[in-house]
């Protein structure tokens, strides 16, 4: 039921915006699925070739230029790099992971 305080074009262009929204969200969901397909195969060829689980060389080289992409974006650099930091920790465990199960007998 709507709220009559609330104009039916309001209400109208609202459920069109959260369509968009549920939209990106399963995107990003698939895209992150696709990366970390990506990264698991990075962990096991890490693993095979004695490489540690993390490249913190690289991790500055993605955040600088995730950074910029944010800027370009006009998305909060800040933002885009402690989004960055949270995957990247997630698939340094999963690295971590993947190398201890190729240790055991």
């Amino acid at each position: 039921m709507s709220d009559p305080a609330i104009p039916d074009d309001a209400v109208t262009e609202l459920a069109s915006l959260r369509a968009s929204i549920d939209n990106i969200d399963a995107a990003l969901v698939h895209l992150l699925a696709e990366r970390f397909k990506c990264t698991q195969q990075v962990g096991h060829l890490k693993a095979a070739a004695g490489l540690p689980a993390a490249d913190p060389e690289r991790e500055r080289q993605q955040i600088a230029r995730l950074r910029a992409l944010a800027e370009e974006s006009h998305l909060d650099p800040a933002f885009a790099e402690s989004f960055l930091a949270f995957i990247v920790a997630e698939v340094i465990h999963h690295h971590e992971r993947i190398a201890e199960a190729r240790a055991r007998p």
